[in-house]
């Protein structure tokens, strides 16, 4: 196996090389893109395995310049690669949506970006650091998902308009209604409209996606002087 330790740790791009690192790229990607894909997620299987590819193959032609043409020996081996850093940027900001006050997406954008990194490593020779990063960003995506889930639930954040008669509202009766059902308070805002003699309460909140609307709207039904909810429709 002296031929296969030696191919790995040659540090001069050649045809075999090229077609090692391209092919462990080609696996990396397609691990992460697999997970992605089996979320349903905009960017999958098929990206990031171009991603993570064309990382690779920039990187080799990046140490591939200066190694073959003597005008450039003194030439910069990771200026390419520093160009894909930045432009892998625009692919994570097209997987990042925005729905009402949510955001979506995030995790995504990260594995994009996660996976350029990942080939850059494999086309620079790193297979150790590459292999150790796929491991943690494996663990990171499929084993602390259920972790997440569970100690830190997910969350969207809702604005909610109540209307109250009178000139006054008691907003601890609100918030108690609130911290009963788990609901995270962002800002509270009173405001009197003399004019319609009524006093409107908006709230920006984060509400559990595991939250039971009708039983939580029973509840501030049942508020003195309320007649009117309003809540955004992005829930």
């Amino acid at each position: 196996m002296s031929w296969l330790n030696d191919l790995l740790t040659r540090n001069d791009i050649t045809a075999w090389t090229s077609l090692v690192r391209l092919f462990l790229s080609f696996m990396a990607g397609g691990l992460i893109g697999l997970e992605r894909e089996s979320r349903r997620q905009p960017a999958g299987l098929r990206t990031h395995i171009l991603i993570s590819v064309g990382s690779t193959l920039l990187m080799l032609l990046s140490i591939y310049i200066p190694q073959e043409f003597f005008d450039m020996k003194n030439g910069d081996p990771g200026r390419i690669a520093a160009q894909v850093v930045s432009g892998i940027g625009f692919l994570g900001a097209g997987a990042i949506l925005k729905l009402g006050n949510n955001v979506k997406g995030l995790t995504t954008a990260a594995s994009i970006w996660v996976a350029a990194a990942v080939g850059l490593s494999i086309g620079a020779g790193l297979y150790v650091p590459s292999a150790i990063a796929l491991g943690f960003i494996m663990v990171a995506l499929v084993l602390l998902e259920n972790f997440e889930r569970r100690f830190f639930p997910a969350e969207r954040v809702k604005t909610i308009d109540l209307y109250f008669t009178g000139s006054s509202v008691d907003t601890k009766k609100v918030q108690k209604i609130m911290a009963a059902n788990k609901i995270k308070v962002q800002s509270i805002d009173v405001v009197q409209e003399i004019k319609r003699e009524r006093v409107r309460v908006n709230l920006l909140v984060k509400i559990p996606v595991t939250i039971e609307i009708p039983p939580f709207y029973k509840e501030l039904r049942a508020l003195p002087d309320i007649y009117k909810i309003e809540m955004d429709e992005n829930l």
